[in-house]
C-alpha cells in the first residue's frame, strides 16, 4: 500500500488494504500504459468525485415529481439537471437518464415498442454490430425474430440499399442502426427514410459516438430517429452508465419500460455524475477534445496504413480502427495479449467475414478516446503506428524480449502525458 492510497482514500485502505491495494495497482496500470480500447477512455476528477457521493444511499424509485419513496427533494433536483442537459446538449424533446448500462436501455427499447417473437432489425454482430440488436445469443435474438445486415466484402461498408431491400421484406418492429466496430460514418438520415418506408421505429445507437455527436465531430441521428440510445461512458466521458433520447411522443412509453418495466430505483450517485459529465461535455474545450479524437485516429490508420496494415473499410470517420491481422501472419488474440505486454491495451476482435472463432478472431480494435483524453496530439500517431507494428511483429516471432523493450518506451511518453482523473502523487 502506497503513501497516496493512504492519503486520497484512508477510510478504505483501514478498512479493506487488500481491495485499496487493487484500486492503487489499477490506478498504476492506467497511467502507465496506451489504452487504445475504443470503448474506455478515462473521467475527469470530478465525475469520479459525483460518482462516489452520499447520493449512493438514497433509493428513489419512480420519477423526479412522481416517487415510491420520500425524502427526494434533492434526488429529484439531480435528476431533472441530469435530464435536462442531455436534452440541451443533444437537442431532443426527452431524456431517460436512469438506464445502469447500454444493455438494459436497450432492451428497454424492446419493451416500449415491440412484443415477443416480432421481427427486429440490426446489423450483425460479426461485421460490427452490438449483442443487443438482435443477435442469436443475447435475450434480444431468443425473445425477438432478429433479421441482420452487414458490410460489403469489398468495401468493408454498410450497403444501404441492401438494408432497404432487407427491411421491406422483413419489415421489422425496429431497425438499430449503430454498433461497436463500426468505423464508418453512419448515414442516419438513409437509415431514417429506410424505417419509414418499412413502417419500422428507428433506433440509434450511437453509444461508442455520443463524445463525437455532443462535440460536433459526428452527424447527430436525432433528427432522424425515434429513439437514440447511447451510454454515458467512452467518448462521453462520463460514468458507467446510460441514457435513452427520444421525441416527446416516445417519453411516456420509454419511461414505462425503463421503470417499472426493467428496474427499480436509479444509481442516483451516477445519474450525478452523468450530470458533471453533460456539463463538461457542453464546454467548448470538449468540442476540441472530440475533433481531437476524430484527427488522431485518422492519422492513426494513415501511419498504419504505410505501414502495412489491414484496415477495414480502408480507415476510420470517427474514433475506432478495426484491422484484419490476416496479412501480418498473427491471430488477433496472440497479437492482443502480446501487446498488453507491451503496455499496449487493444481487444481482439472479428471482422467482417472473419473465418476464425469469435474467441480467437482474425482482428485487433483499436481506437483514441483515451489517448486524446492524455492531451496525445496527431505528431504523436507516427510513433503509436511504429509501436502497434513493433508489438504485432513480436506477437508473430515471439520476441519478448521487444515487447519488454516497448513497454519502457511506452510508460515515459504516459509519463509526460498525464491521465485525467488519476492521483499525481
Amino acid at each position: 500500500m502506497t503513501p497516496a492510497t493512504q492519503r486520497t482514500r484512508p477510510a478504505l485502505a483501514a478498512a479493506d488494504p487488500e481491495i485499496a491495494a487493487l484500486v492503487t495497482a489499477e490506478e498504476d496500470l492506467q497511467a502507465e500504459t496506451l489504452r487504445l480500447i475504443p470503448s474506455e477512455n478515462y473521467v475527469s476528477r470530478a465525475v469520479l468525485e459525483a460518482s462516489g457521493t452520499v447520493l449512493q444511499n438514497k433509493y428513489s424509485e419512480g420519477y423526479p415529481g412522481r416517487r415510491y419513496y420520500e425524502g427526494q427533494q434533492v434526488i429529484d433536483q439531480v435528476e431533472r439537471v441530469a435530464a435536462e442537459r442531455a436534452k440541451a446538449l443533444f437537442g431532443v424533446e426527452h431524456a431517460n437518464v436512469q438506464p445502469y448500462s447500454g444493455s438494459p436501455a436497450n432492451l428497454a427499447v424492446y419493451l416500449a415498442f415491440a412484443e415477443p417473437g416480432d421481427t427486429v432489425m440490426g446489423m450483425a454482430l460479426p461485421m460490427g454490430g452490438h449483442l443487443t440488436h438482435g443477435w442469436g445469443v443475447s435475450a434480444t435474438g431468443r425473445w425477438f425474430r432478429g433479421v441482420q445486415y452487414g458490410v460489403r466484402r469489398d468495401t468493408g461498408r454498410i450497403d444501404l440499399d441492401e438494408v432497404r431491400d432487407l427491411a421491406l421484406r422483413e419489415r421489422p418492429k425496429a431497425i438499430f442502426c449503430g454498433g461497436t466496430a463500426v468505423p464508418r460514418t453512419i448515414d442516419f438520415a438513409a437509415f431514417g427514410e429506410i424505417a419509414r418506408e418499412a413502417g419500422a421505429v428507428l433506433v440509434a445507437d450511437v453509444a461508442h459516438i455520443a463524445g463525437l455527436i455532443a462535440g460536433g465531430a459526428h452527424p447527430s441521428p436525432v433528427p432522424h430517429a425515434d429513439v437514440v440510445s447511447t451510454t454515458t461512458h467512452k467518448t462521453l466521458r462520463g460514468p458507467r452508465g446510460a441514457m435513452l433520447l427520444s421525441r416527446a411522443e416516445h417519453a411516456k412509453r420509454i419511461d414505462r419500460a425503463v421503470f417499472p418495466g426493467l428496474q427499480g430505483g436509479p444509481h442516483n450517485q451516477t445519474t450525478a455524475a452523468i450530470a458533471v459529465a453533460l456539463r463538461e461535455a457542453s464546454q467548448p474545450s470538449f468540442s476540441a477534445y472530440a475533433h481531437a479524437v476524430v484527427a488522431n485516429a485518422r492519422e492513426l490508420a494513415d501511419h498504419l496504413l504505410a505501414r502495412g496494415f489491414d484496415l477495414v473499410s480502408g480507415g476510420t470517420d470517427n474514433h475506432l480502427i478495426l484491422m484484419d491481422l490476416t496479412p501480418k501472419d498473427v491471430p488477433g488474440k496472440v497479437a492482443a495479449k502480446a501487446l498488453d505486454r507491451a503496455g499496449i491495451v487493444v481487444n481482439h476482435n472479428a471482422v467482417p467475414y472473419d473465418e476464425r472463432k469469435p474467441f480467437d478472431p482474425s482482428g485487433i480494435r483499436i481506437g483514441t478516446p483515451a489517448l486524446t483524453s492524455r492531451g496525445l496530439g496527431t505528431g504523436h500517431m507516427a510513433t503509436v503506428a511504429e509501436w502497434i507494428d513493433r508489438g504485432v511483429n513480436a506477437a508473430r516471432t515471439g520476441h519478448e524480449a521487444a515487447l519488454a523493450a516497448l513497454r519502457a518506451e511506452v510508460a515515459e511518453l504516459m509519463a509526460a502525458h498525464p491521465a485525467p482523473g488519476l492521483p499525481t502523487a
